[in-house]
């Protein structure tokens, strides 16, 4: 049955004219990702027309990715998608409309293919980051509602909340928080097994405003990352390519991942950090500010948004002053035991800005 929600137009509309800010003659590349996104991605069709926009539709799915891992060769799964590499040529935008997915999906895949798989996929992403103006959606279902223990009526009311709030004024407090962090040189956290420094002196504060990773919420610098150093607990699961890491643990020297462990999959962890190229740098390092979102989902589109937490990318970083075929966050949560020093003065604490 079609889904009447007027919230999917409401989204459709914000998604097309202010987060990608379509403009007449532009093509706009939307991949679906499950069909749950079908509500979306007739909304989001819609209003590319109406903008005077050319709109091609892709899709993918979890279990389609589960038949190449199952019967593909190493050729086959480490393949570039030609058609999807070319639409990143043809496209000014591209929407991504991530549908949820069933985590455990290729639970029965091993973790080379996974690791060969995500490979490719991390080029095509690249290629979404140099030749297209993007954004990311990470649309809910039932079984997101059941991956985060809750109702599917409170993941979609959270969802929409979380996607549609006044985004102005959010962005007005949060750049006098950026504003605030510009004037810094370096960054120490504190928290349950985590000791983590890194200077960023130079570069700036950046407040993500549902522009790009919707639902958005967040404010990130670009770390120098030879200077990190120490140690970090994330409390949160950490997901890539259908793995599930439990209590990832990270120890830095010079900025290199020089410890990686895990309670689950820890191979497929230390498999990524060391076959992808600088994948054992620190590409990102951000504050979730999403007042909405307030729930571990599993799902780190969203999880690195709660109001909060803090989070580090490894790999790309967005300023691409290197090249990483992966950009991994993985998120802590800093809403207990945690304290935030720029420059040795505490300006965070238990989730919340002193400043």
């Amino acid at each position: 049955m079609r889904d009447l929600d007027p919230r999917w137009q409401t989204l459709g509309a914000s998604l097309v004219n202010y987060s990608l800010k379509v403009r007449p003659g532009e093509k706009v590349m939307i991949m679906m990702l499950e069909p749950e996104t079908v509500a979306l991605a007739e909304a989001v069709y819609a209003e590319v027309v109406k903008a005077g926009g050319y709109a091609q539709i892709q899709y993918m799915s979890e279990t389609l990715k589960h038949r190449i891992l199952s019967y593909g060769s190493d050729e086959q799964i480490g393949w570039l998608p030609a058609i999807e590499a070319y639409g990143m040529e043809w496209a000014d935008c591209y929407l991504g409309l991530r549908g949820a997915c069933n985590l455990d999906e290729c639970w029965d895949i091993p973790a080379e293919k996974v690791a060969l798989y995500q490979k490719a996929m991390g080029k095509i992403s690249t290629l979404r980051w140099q030749k297209t103006r993007w954004a990311l959606v990470r649309v809910p279902n039932e079984h997101f509602a059941q991956q985060a223990h809750v109702s599917y009526d409170k993941m979609m009311d959270l969802f929409f909340s979380a996607c549609t709030l006044d985004w102005e004024a959010y962005k007005r407090e949060n750049q006098r928080i950026a504003d605030i962090l510009d004037a810094g040189q370096q960054l120490r956290i504190l928290g349950r097994r985590t000791d983590l420094s890194f200077n960023f002196g130079g570069n700036k504060w950046t407040v993500m405003d549902n522009t790009q990773n919707i639902p958005d919420g967040e404010t990130y610098v670009t770390p120098k990352w030879e200077s990190v150093e120490g140690c970090i607990f994330f409390e949160f699961p950490a997901t890539l390519g259908g793995r599930i890491m439990n209590d990832v643990y990270l120890e830095f020297e010079k900025g290199h991942v020089r410890k990686a462990e895990a309670s689950t999959n820890a191979d497929f962890l230390n498999m990524i950090i060391t076959n992808n190229e600088n994948a054992d740098r620190v590409g990102e390092a951000a504050f979730g500010t999403n007042p909405y979102i307030d729930i571990c989902t599993t799902d780190v589109l969203v999880d690195e948004k709660i109001g909060g937490t803090m989070h580090i990318a490894l790999g790309r970083p967005y300023d691409g002053s290197y090249n990483s075929p992966i950009h991994w966050d993985l998120i802590k949560d800093t809403r207990s035991e945690a304290e935030v020093f720029l420059d040795g003065k505490k300006i965070f604490e238990n989730g919340a800005f002193l400043i």
